[in-house]
């Protein structure tokens, strides 16, 4: 299978391809964005990219402008959800060992509260 392409068993590939049901806040050509179901602060959304890749070194590496436009898509997106003040933090999780759990690279856009460093 060639990078970038749907996977079959990708859980987010099926909710791009509309089989999953998704609350999504957001899309464009590049980027789907949409609510976390179990939700780690009072914003908790998903940005991910239309094309497949693993985890954000691989998009990374392959696909740097559609990286940008992954994090372009995260600072829009919490403009409108009005969490640019007092701040907000975008998340990768890049292998099971960081706590990644779907293998299609996907940052976690979180807002709403209070955030304390380390994140653990």
């Amino acid at each position: 299978m060639a990078a970038g392409e749907p996977q079959a068993d990708c859980l987010f590939c099926k909710i791009l391809a509309g089989d999953i049901p998704a609350t999504v806040v957001y899309e464009n050509k590049d980027v789907l964005a949409f609510r976390d179901i179990n939700p780690q602060a009072p914003v908790h959304i998903l940005v991910i990219p239309r094309l497949h890749y693993a985890n954000v070194g691989e998009l990374g590496s392959a696909e740097p402008e559609l990286t940008g436009k992954l994090l372009a898509a995260a600072a829009e997106i919490a403009n409108a959800e009005d969490i640019v003040e007092p701040g907000y933090r975008i998340v990768f999780n890049t292998g099971a060992g960081a706590g990644q759990t779907v293998f299609h690279v996907h940052a976690h856009l979180l807002g709403g509260r209070g955030m304390q460093w380390p994140p653990g």
